[in-house]
């Protein structure tokens, strides 16, 4: 049985939605403050953080700006707050994903299921061979890239990225050289198709390129070839980090 923290100050909406996942074999551990909820996450290690926004204590927002520094789980945001720039700051602080509560609850157990999944696609296992171990890391110059450990680093330092951050740096550094538009990158990691609205891969590349140093006016590491998508470049991470 999968486990998540979900953390929502409204005890009657925590315990009706933890009551419908627990039918579908998630348990839910409900906390009811921010302030509390980092410790409550780090000390329980679920399969997924579930995080309202307006929290006593500490807001979700910042929440989740705070966990991703210790915690590489998806954390998904549900919430009433129907904000365009409150679904971008979300992902910008990190999240993998940005649900309202207004969502059907079978949709919302699809998503969680999705990002589940996920997790559980990407998680390590102790019957890979030291030939799988190899296979599964890539260098380019002063970048390596451990998919086995999901570690990155760059000229020495370690690179903190978020589970989402990681999959999507993996699959551009997978495909060196070549052009991935955002319908495949949509495709392959969160398994739906472009509507030709949704900029959360733009969010996430952005956020890429501030946290690998690359220019954000003139990228040459993770470059934009226009009106086709987005190009990792092999021979760009010999330069020194600015």
């Amino acid at each position: 049985m999968n486990k998540i923290v979900y953390v929502e100050d409204e005890i009657e909406v925590g315990q009706l939605i933890a009551a419908y996942l627990k039918k579908h074999d998630i348990d839910v551990i409900i906390e009811t403050r921010g302030d509390r909820a980092e410790e409550v996450i780090l000390n329980e290690n679920p399969d997924l953080v579930l995080l309202d926004i307006m929290l006593p204590g500490k807001d979700g927002m910042s929440l989740c700006r705070d966990l991703r520094t210790q915690w590489q789980g998806p954390i998904v945001l549900l919430t009433s707050l129907d904000s365009d720039m409150n679904h971008i700051l979300a992902l910008e602080m990190g999240a993998n994903d940005y649900i309202l509560k207004t969502t059907p609850p079978a949709v919302l157990l699809a998503r969680l299921r999705l990002h589940l999944r996920q997790k559980q696609q990407h998680a390590p296992s102790e019957e890979r061979t030291v030939t799988q171990r190899h296979s599964r890391m890539v260098s380019f110059g002063k970048l390596s890239i451990d998919m086995l450990n999901r570690q990155v680093v760059l000229d020495g330092e370690i690179i903190a990225l978020s589970t989402a951050d990681f999959d999507l740096l993996w699959e551009l550094a997978s495909h060196a050289g070549q052009i991935l538009n955002r319908d495949v990158l949509l495709q392959t990691l969160r398994g739906v198709s472009y509507d030709g609205m949704d900029r959360s891969i733009d969010v996430a590349i952005s956020r890429l390129r501030k946290k690998l140093y690359d220019s954000a006016t003139e990228p040459f590491r993770i470059k934009t070839i226009r009106n086709k998508g987005y190009l990792f470049a092999p021979q760009a991470w010999e330069k020194d980090s600015e």
